[in-house]
């Protein structure tokens, strides 16, 4: 079998030229960071959930007509995606006060929030991905407006549905973040969802104990990453009920 070619290698994923043009193929490792990569380590079926994961919300959003670049699960730890290019931007929805919110802004971590805030932050782990305005998106031509216009509604219509999910389940969706790619249709160009949807991507809290179910549990101690993503899955349905626990963390010095 001819080597793969990869294409490029990120903190949780790696991307490797598809056996089609305009295909890719997407490996989830195991790998978890923190704090932009300061805090790392290996949690050993991380990638497999997340795959699972990831694969259950984009087939989900397709069913409901969003457009994403999932093809088809090839095994335990790749996905066969459509290539597109990605805008240079993370897409944050947030439904109750968490994280750099709560710090940013000094509200109390567990406010609801009146409605949904979307946040775009800047590709750019040089920079720590910082925070920016429609407006330097629009002039730095990451986005049009146009662009912009879609992504929010796009952006709404997957917070409608993970939230019904996730409430179906005894779960708290807190907030989230995606990331969109353009395609192109002959000379039309259409945005789709890209990258993953797992826990490693929003914040997901028991309704009933608050319990944290999600990639706070690395960066805060809390305790098992992979316990807390699998419980996520049993829920979900995702994973047998009687599964055990994929791994142990091992940690990277």
């Amino acid at each position: 079998m001819a080597r793969r070619k990869l294409v490029y290698e990120g903190k949780a994923k790696i991307m490797y030229e598809g056996p089609e043009p305009g295909t890719m193929v997407q490996y989830f490792k195991d790998d978890a960071t923190a704090f932009n990569a300061e805090k790392k380590a290996v949690i050993d079926g991380k990638g497999v959930l997340n795959n699972r994961l990831s694969e259950f919300f984009m087939v989900g959003l397709g069913n409901i007509g969003v457009p994403t670049h999932f093809i088809k699960r090839l095994n335990m730890r790749e996905q066969l995606i459509r290539a597109c290019e990605i805008i240079p931007l993370e897409i944050i929805v947030r439904n109750v006060a968490a994280g750099s919110l709560s710090t940013r802004l000094g509200i109390e971590e567990g406010t609801a929030l009146p409605r949904p805030i979307i946040e775009f932050c800047y590709k750019d782990d040089k920079l720590g991905d910082p925070l920016v305005a429609e407006e330097h998106i629009i002039a730095f031509g990451w986005a049009s407006q146009q662009d912009l216009d879609d992504i929010v509604a796009l952006a709404l219509r997957v917070n409608d549905f993970l939230s019904g999910c996730m409430l179906a389940v005894g779960i708290k969706l807190v907030d989230f973040k995606i990331e969109v790619g353009r395609v192109w249709d002959n000379d039309f160009q259409r945005l789709i969802l890209a990258d993953e949807i797992s826990p490693d991507s929003c914040r997901l809290w028991d309704i009933e104990t608050g319990k944290k179910l999600d990639k706070d549990v690395f960066r805060r101690d809390l305790g098992s990453l992979t316990d807390a993503y699998t419980e996520v899955a049993r829920r979900l349905g995702v994973l047998p009920n009687n599964s055990g626990p994929v791994t142990r963390p091992t940690l990277i010095n």
